[in-house]
């Protein structure tokens, strides 16, 4: 498990101080073989749902199985193939990057630019927002991500691996891609879905629990979590976001415009509206929820060796 630590540790450091590729990604590449097979599997009832995400899901986990075994009893490369699985499916420099560069175009006045640069983040509709409900999508997509897009690999990283780590970021990707309400994908996108939710239930309750920990207010992150994250649709963003909100003083949910269908995501905090000042300070929780993630994961590995 020493190997598995050390591995998880150089890949969160590479994505710190590397990031995502900007060409080649191969996260970018899964995404484009689950449109080929979307085409070919693609059926209006769950049962083709349940095939699709099997299949690829299936498959990432599969082959990051084959190569943990072909590493075993190799120390350095053992090292290299967990680094580089997590190097290539954790995105928190990519999401620092996105929240800066909305705070400066808001801080630029720029709000047409800040409305394109959010749709990176988010999936409602961003035409009619303004400066204030930007950084609400921003602030609120930052928490969410930082749960599925940092703590969960790792998470699964060092309970599974290699495989852990690519089947998560399969499962993940095909939720952000055929896990919405629909008419088309409702009943197609139900398995990728409903499996991301399962995935992420102990995941996010760590990144909230991170938050509260590593936040300036843990009373108030701990009030918001217990008291208005069943508000949320999500099981899973809800403690995270209402963590989130509590530790950073602010008040987070509200109605957003998903596909041309409104959706009440309840009150989360009981502080003051968002606004870009926040931003900022998200991303500097975010960064220290994801330091606190892979010391535990470090340290879970560790303590799984002896």
């Amino acid at each position: 498990m020493k190997h598995r630590a050390l591995g998880l540790a150089l890949g969160y450091a590479a994505d710190q101080l590397v990031g995502d590729p900007q060409r080649w990604h191969p996260v970018s590449g899964f995404g484009k073989l689950a449109r080929a097979a979307e085409g070919r599997l693609y059926a209006d009832h769950r049962v083709a749902g349940v095939v699709f995400t099997s299949l690829l899901v299936g498959s990432a986990g599969a082959l990051g199985y084959a190569a943990d075994r072909a590493t075993r009893g190799r120390p350095v490369l053992s090292v290299t193939v967990t680094a580089l699985a997590t190097w290539t499916v954790l995105g928190g420099r990519s999401l620092g990057f996105e929240a800066r560069t909305i705070d400066a175009q808001l801080r630029d006045g720029d709000l047409a630019a800040a409305r394109r640069q959010v749709t990176h983040l988010v999936g409602r509709d961003p035409s009619q927002l303004d400066e204030n409900g930007i950084a609400r999508a921003t602030i609120e997509s930052v928490a969410e991500n930082t749960s599925d897009a940092v703590v969960a690999p790792l998470w699964w990283g060092v309970l599974f691996g290699p495989a852990g780590l690519l089947g998560y970021r399969a499962a993940n990707t095909l939720d952000a891609r055929v896990g919405h309400r629909t008419p088309r994908l409702e009943r197609f996108g139900w398995a990728s879905a409903r499996f991301d939710d399962l995935l992420n239930l102990a995941p996010a309750r760590l990144t909230a629990l991170l938050a509260v920990v590593l936040g300036d207010n843990a009373r108030g992150s701990i009030g918001a979590w217990r008291r208005d994250a069943h508000q949320h649709p999500s099981p899973n963003a809800g403690p995270v976001e209402a963590a989130f909100a509590g530790a950073l003083g602010i008040r987070l949910g509200g109605t957003n415009v998903y596909h041309g269908v409104v959706e009440n995501r309840g009150t989360l905090g009981e502080g003051r509206a968002p606004t870009s000042e926040d931003i900022g300070r998200t991303a500097r929780l975010a960064s220290k929820v994801g330091l606190g993630a892979v010391a535990t994961a470090v340290a879970v590995a560790l303590a799984r060796r002896r």
